[in-house]
């Protein structure tokens, strides 16, 4: 009889040449690591907080004073005529004159209404800020990455199923045309082992393609080369003692979120503070250590030279009494922006609890949910190996032999689906409780 299934050395062959080519495993210790190296949002992130760290630094303060140092130089030639006590008139034509003149400034301010003070610890409230960003990117990578990761160990897994599948469908073909040829069976079981044969070589080609794609995705977050292959480590350990209270303790303490309002509050607050400096006066200190020399050559000069030096110190003070209004509107802007703060901080109070409590309920659903798939793949399990034994003594047919083989084949993509669920719902309520960080992976 002629077989239906045409593509099958061509599908096993492509098969076999991508397994070999996966020869790398990547842990999920080396994922992170790569992922912390090598991830663009994070090191984007982590430039912004340099920023934020450079503007938070002693010299961008204001409390440093200024110097600067100023030199200068003219020549002047006049034609002059002068009359002396005794009656006499003196001319010079083409007089020259020459000054030189140099000097060091100095200036600080003594006080500036306490701007300055509160200016500067709204940017290290706002450098302290940008590490809590750095810190929430970082989270959502991982998210992001295992995500992913996860992803690509239960295609892995499925694939491998699938191949199991395949396997047995070929034995099963094989024992179906021996059976034929001794004419134990009609050739509808031949057909339909072939036609089986077709759906499960399909069924892995597509699986087998939906990992090739699976792990580009996971190239990209860790941002390498994109056709890089490996294998992923399918083992999955859950955090033992997880309790719903701490869980809920620790989001109120360490959410990402809440701690990034809480220092947006702060700077609002001190920006509060920073505006009612224009009520207040600024003083200030100046200081100049200056050389100036003159020389000139007319004869009806009293001074033919001179040169002076010396140290010259002012202290002033400027006192804006009124300014028009726009510093009393600048202070009723910041105090409507604080309040918005406040009000963004209950949102977000509201929003980490329900957060965290719907959580809580994914991750005992997906572990209760995944205890049942363990069973019923224990289940499925014995009940194709009694069918597979039967079938071999003729006592099932090749339809209930197909039957048992599907619900064991669906039993196991169930199991592995409802694992990694059940983990990736585990590091989510971890991200919200602010301990994804301080777990092992």
């Amino acid at each position: 009889m002629k077989s239906l299934f045409y593509p099958l050395p061509l599908i096993l062959l492509f098969g076999a040449n991508f397994l070999n080519a996966q020869e790398e495993l990547l842990t999920k210790e080396e994922a992170i690591d790569l992922v912390l190296e090598n991830n663009l949002e994070i090191r984007v992130a982590r430039n912004t907080q340099k920023i934020d760290e450079n503007n938070a630094n002693i010299l961008n303060s204001g409390y440093l004073p200024t110097v600067s140092a100023n030199a200068g130089g003219s020549i002047d030639k006049q034609d002059t005529e002068g009359q002396l006590a005794s009656g006499d008139t003196r001319t010079a034509d083409g007089a020259e004159t020459r000054r030189y003149n140099a000097s060091v400034d100095v200036n600080y301010v003594l006080f500036d209404g306490l701007n300055r003070r509160y200016t500067y610890k709204s940017l290290q409230e706002r450098s302290q800020q940008s590490e809590l960003e750095v810190r929430q990117t970082i989270e959502n990578t991982i998210v992001q990455l295992f995500t992913v990761y996860y992803e690509v160990a239960r295609l892995t897994e499925n694939t491998k199923n699938l191949e199991e599948a395949l396997e047995i469908s070929k034995d099963r073909l094989k024992r179906s045309r021996y059976q034929f040829q001794y004419g134990q069976n009609t050739g509808l079981d031949v057909l339909n082992a072939e036609v089986d044969i077709n759906t499960d070589s399909i069924n892995l080609l597509n699986s087998r393609q939906e990992l090739r794609n699976t792990m580009r995705d996971l190239n990209l977050v860790l941002n390498r080369e994109l056709s890089k292959q490996f294998l992923a480590d399918t083992t999955v350990s859950f955090v033992p003692g997880l309790q719903m209270e701490e869980m809920h303790n620790d989001a109120k303490l360490n959410n990402i979120r809440l701690q990034i309002v809480e220092k947006g509050m702060n700077i609002t607050e001190y920006n509060v503070k920073a505006a009612k400096s224009v009520f207040l006066p600024t003083i200030g200190l100046t200081g100049t250590y200056g050389w100036n020399e003159s020389s000139n050559n007319s004869p009806l000069a009293f001074l033919i030279q001179n040169t002076s030096t010396g140290v010259t110190g002012a202290v002033n003070l400027t006192w804006n009494l009124f300014d028009g209004g726009r510093g009393v509107t600048g202070i009723k802007n910041v105090k409507i922006n604080y309040e918005n703060q406040e009000l963004l901080k209950k949102q977000i109070e509201l929003q980490v609890e329900r957060d965290i409590r719907n959580a809580w309920d994914s991750y005992t659903n997906a572990l209760y949910v995944l205890e049942v798939q363990e069973k019923n793949l224990q289940t499925n399990q014995n009940n194709f190996n009694r069918t597979n034994e039967r079938y071999k003594l003729g006592q099932v047919t090749s339809i209930e032999f197909r039957q048992a083989q599907l619900n064991l084949l669906n039993a196991e993509l169930a199991q592995s689906q409802a694992k990694y669920s059940a983990k990736l719902a585990e590091l989510l309520m971890l991200q919200i409780s602010g301990q994804l960080l301080n777990v092992d992976f």
